[in-house]
């Protein structure tokens, strides 16, 4: 009787936002497995090289025990230059041999991350996202209520400084804004206009859950690029999982990809963290605190959908406007989030639904859907 091959084994990449659980994540693995297993990160002051790949690489080989496993979890590789050709090279070595090492990558640039996978280990790998923590995970953990994420957002790192609103606020800038932009963004990534980036993420903090043409947004920051330019900067801030730009849903990828984009941070933190506001003050100023739920519920359509075969998108047109459009194949589902907030545009649900044919329409918030409840829902669950 022929003997079953084993089954094939695949590079696991993890990446997603600083303080999204990566690391904890695979700890947690490496500490339920009953397996040797090699943790090595490359994200550290200290330049590093292939060379300190292979050697890492080989701590873990090492530790492959006769008709054993081993694993090996290596952390910001993407941040070395070369890092996918000498990935691919150890991991194909370790293949024609019949080593059983598995290795798990994590990363916290996914522009970076997925640049390497699409030119060396296409064939070799798959991605598991991981994202803001969600109103769920927050409130299992930490027993927080609904105002509390709305405020605090989904960083669990914070939680424990929440009481201190000044503290708090300067972990979220110093250890996370400012991490995430001078070392996942400009130190990996070509940007001629660094303080324009910086401005143009603080705009987009200000404006979240509103719709800013690329135009206007030159006329707020006071520069001379061009629309292009913010664009790329857009794309690079929200591959850092920081804050991300809306398409406007045409039914056709161009004009699509030529509106104007509808500015949502992922994590309400990024608001909170510099308005200077306490949780109760926020509350008080009705504008701000719609806001802030609105940005929450986009959030967390934006990390919920995730790795999931869904599109997220906003609509608009002569004056109305529809919050969110939730979009797999032909179905669509439009969003209406009564956040108590003052619009410069009418509810747009009943003209979207004339243009484009529309599955379910959900209002969130008022006498719809408790925003509790929909916070507590999987995104994908709108679809089905």
């Amino acid at each position: 009787m022929e003997r079953m091959s084993e089954p094939r084994r695949f590079i696991q990449v993890l990446y997603g936002p600083r303080q999204s659980g990566k690391t904890t994540l695979a700890h947690q693995v490496m500490a339920d497995l009953e397996i040797p297993s090699h943790y090595a990160s490359a994200d550290e002051p200290t330049l590093k090289d292939r060379t300190w790949i292979e050697q890492q690489w080989e701590v873990a080989r090492l530790k492959v025990e006769s008709e054993k496993n081993s694993l090996f979890v290596m952390d910001e590789a993407q941040k070395i230059d070369g890092w996918s050709e000498t990935v691919k090279r150890l991991w194909d070595g370790d293949t024609a041999k019949g080593l059983s090492l598995h290795v798990m990558l994590l990363g916290s640039s996914p522009l970076l991350v997925q640049r390497g996978l699409t030119e060396s280990l296409a064939g070799r790998f798959e991605v598991i996202p991981v994202t803001h923590w969600s109103f769920g995970e927050m409130r299992e953990a930490f027993d927080w209520g609904l105002d509390e994420y709305i405020f605090f957002g989904g960083y669990p790192g914070g939680a424990d400084l929440v009481n201190d609103q000044k503290r708090w606020s300067n972990y979220i800038r110093d250890a996370l804004i400012e991490t995430t932009i001078s070392r996942d963004i400009l130190l990996m990534t070509r940007v001629d206009k660094p303080a324009l980036l910086r401005r143009l993420f603080e705009l987009g903090c200000s404006y979240s859950g509103q719709i800013l043409s690329y135009q206007k947004m030159l006329g707020q920051l006071q520069d001379a690029g061009n629309t292009t330019t913010l664009a790329h900067y857009l794309n690079l801030i929200e591959g850092a999982g920081l804050l991300a730009g809306l398409s406007k849903y045409a039914g056709q990828r161009v004009r699509q990809r030529a509106s104007s984009p509808k500015l949502l941070v992922l994590n309400t933190a990024l608001m909170t963290a510099q308005s200077q506001l306490s949780l109760g003050e926020a509350k008080q100023d009705t504008e701000f605190w719609g806001r802030l739920v609105e940005s929450a519920i986009g959030a967390a359509l934006m990390n919920g959908l995730r790795g999931e075969n869904i599109e997220l998108f906003y609509w608009s047109s002569r004056n109305r406007e529809v919050d969110f459009v939730l979009s797999r194949g032909k179905s669509l589902v439009a969003l209406e989030v009564k956040s108590g907030r003052r619009k410069v545009t009418l509810p747009g649900i009943e003209a979207f639904s004339k243009e484009f044919r529309v599955e379910k329409k959900l209002l969130v918030g008022a006498q719809g859907i408790p925003v509790e409840e929909f916070l507590l829902t999987p995104p994908p669950k709108w679809l089905s």
